[in-house]
């Protein structure tokens, strides 16, 4: 009984030094060490949740897993032996995947932690001790019902601790085999059975992926990219149906930039070609692309202005917008495939049309940079040109056209930064406007006061305004997926835009981040309805408030703990059943809770 005694003091006084030390708010980097074999880390906030896949509880919560040791770590641990406080310090190196403690451990670790947790326990002195966040414990799977987590949540009344829920969550498969699968019925009445229960409800989910982004040929990695929706309901009648049209349903949308296979790829390109200008303006140092064995950007340049010189005389008038034929850009930025969905400015002004000619065939080197700009301003000089410019352009290159119309230039010195800032001005206006076209369409469609007062705003440095172009881009890419591969309508990209642009505006570009949409299942019912779910779950409860227990089983494409389980044979098996290579192969998971009431 002391060293059970010990045991607990010492587990106790481990978690109140970390809570005073780290406090509510803070989240510790590194794990630390319990006794000699067991790493606790505190997880929370925007760390990965490892037991997401089925516990929703709160946010932050206790880690537990075989401890990794190393030299360091060892030496530190002789080194430092008195109490829980020094051997909380010890920081075991990091390791490429979880190392999981023996079902025996885990037990007797969630013990400890329910009688740290026990107001009653009066003789261990532990009833001030703050409400400690849930504690889960990585199991190995080596008990016959293949336990791969076990987990404890304190049952609160205001800071008064009243009891726990204990989970015990195991693992099965992979398998094509339904015949593991159990009966609705049989797991609604072993619930009934193990909670005393005479009443139960049942609420179903299933996650069906429409767009999975195959890999591209010739590239190392694969596409973060994907499409899924999630699909909520009640009243499931059997394992695996298919959600009913009257259902809760979320389209989660994770999109990377820069497939080849897109209808905006090439503008895409046109989007690098500025982040190399803006690259090389922040660090003095631009990565020039490989000179191409087509025509230059110089002599794109000169034919361009020698077009305009016969136009200006033949008396062509470029102030007059309503007699200017439309200018078409004719690089591959808006070919054939693009305008179908991204739509085809017919308003290229001079400075855009100069733009296109000289990154279509991507100006290779510093000093043809010049020499495209020398030609430009010569020709403004003599009069030789006089171009029309949209009304509001602020770039260094609009401000010298608009003094050619008065005769009168200012001296320009072509050397160290001013030609890429020259060039990255002209192509940040141009691709503004390109982008503003699609999103705001019509003048009322209610988008206008979000890209005024954000995304094209000319307030912020360059590099900042760079940066929002970045994110017009991420969320066109979006859009032109659900409108290609969804067959959505303005009235479902409208809200979706909305929600896209709301999280731009209040953080960084981020293309890992899986944006939501509330939508009806019958949107994107014809994607799923003759498809397996990747994940398919039921969970069966009784009782109300802090008396509510759950059972949740559940099939998964994917494994749902990262610290495998013993269950080799299963890990290992065959794709097929019956020669069949058709069936999807599960993981079977399944989660049960029992509860500890202290009053």
């Amino acid at each position: 009984r002391g060293m059970l005694r010990g045991k607990v003091v010492y587990l106790s006084v481990f978690f109140s030094f970390r809570i005073r030390e780290e406090g509510k708010d803070s989240i510790p980097e590194h794990p630390y060490l319990y006794e000699t074999d067991v790493e606790i880390s505190l997880v929370g906030g925007s760390c990965k949740n490892p037991v997401e896949k089925f516990w929703n509880g709160s946010s932050a919560m206790y880690i537990l897993q075989k401890a990794t040791h190393n030299e360091e770590s060892d030496s530190v641990e002789e080194s430092r032996t008195d109490d829980a406080v020094y051997a909380s310090e010890v920081l075991p190196k990091e390791t490429p995947g979880a190392l999981a403690l023996s079902v025996g451990r885990a037990k007797q670790l969630i013990s400890l932690y329910t009688m740290v947790q026990n107001p009653n326990v009066t003789s261990l002195g532990m009833s001030d001790l703050a409400v400690l966040p849930p504690l889960w414990a990585r199991c190995d799977g080596s008990d016959a019902q293949h336990t791969c987590w076990i987990g404890a949540e304190p049952l609160k009344a205001g800071n008064k601790v009243t009891g726990l829920n204990i989970y015990m969550v195991s693992c099965d498969g992979p398998t094509a085999d339904k015949t593991r699968f159990p009966n609705l019925e049989e797991l609604k009445m072993e619930h009934k059975i193990r909670h005393h229960s005479s009443v139960v409800t049942t609420k179903g989910f299933a996650r069906y992926e429409l767009i999975a982004a195959a890999a591209v040929e010739d590239t190392i990695a694969e596409s973060g990219s994907n499409i899924y929706v999630d699909i909520t309901w009640n009243g499931v009648e059997k394992i695996l149906e298919t959600p009913p049209v009257i259902s809760a349903a979320t389209l989660n949308i994770a999109l990377e930039s820069g497939d080849p296979r897109s209808p905006v790829f090439q503008l895409y390109r046109e989007l690098q070609f500025l982040l190399v200008l803006a690259e090389g303006l922040k660090t003095g140092v631009t990565e020039w692309p490989e000179p191409s064995e087509s025509e230059s950007a110089l002599k794109l340049v000169q034919e361009f202005l020698t077009d305009l010189k016969k136009k200006l005389d033949g008396d062509y008038i470029f102030e007059d917008k309503k007699e200017t034929e439309k200018i078409k850009c004719d690089t591959a930025a808006v070919d054939s495939c693009i305008k179908s969905i991204f739509g085809e400015r017919g308003d290229l002004d001079f400075t855009e049309q100069l733009w296109c000619k000289m990154k279509s065939k991507c100006v290779t080197s510093y000093q043809e940079l010049i020499d495209c700009f020398t030609l430009v301003i010569k020709s403004l000089e003599r009069g030789e040109i006089q171009p029309w410019i949209h009304q509001g352009s602020s770039s260094f290159l609009s401000q010298l056209i608009q003094q050619s119309y008065h005769g009168k230039m200012e001296d320009v010195s072509l050397s160290d930064i001013t030609p890429i800032q020259m060039l990255l001005e002209v192509g940040l206006e141009k691709m503004k406007k390109d982008y503003v076209s699609y999103f705001i369409g019509e003048p009322d469609t209610g988008n206008s006061l979000l890209f005024q007062d954000y995304f094209i705003s000319t307030s912020v440095d360059l590099q900042e305004q760079v940066h929002r172009v970045q994110k017009l881009h991420h969320m066109l890419e979006i859009m032109v997926s659900c409108t290609g591969l969804l067959q959505f309508r303005h009235e479902n990209l409208f809200p979706l835009t909305q929600i896209c642009m709301k999280y731009y505006k209040e953080n960084p570009l981020n293309e890992k981040h899986v944006f939501q949409l509330p939508i009806r299942p019958a949107l994107v019912k014809k994607f799923y309805q003759n498809d397996n779910p990747e994940v398919w779950r039921v969970e069966i409860s009784s009782g109300h408030g802090q008396k509510e227990v759950k059972t949740m089983w559940q099939v998964s494409t994917t494994p749902p703990v990262e610290h495998g389980t013993s269950n080799n044979s299963g890990f290992l098996c065959d794709s097929t059943v019956n020669g069949s290579s058709e069936e999807r192969l599960y993981f079977i998971t399944m989660t049960q809770c029992s509860q500890v009431q202290f009053t």
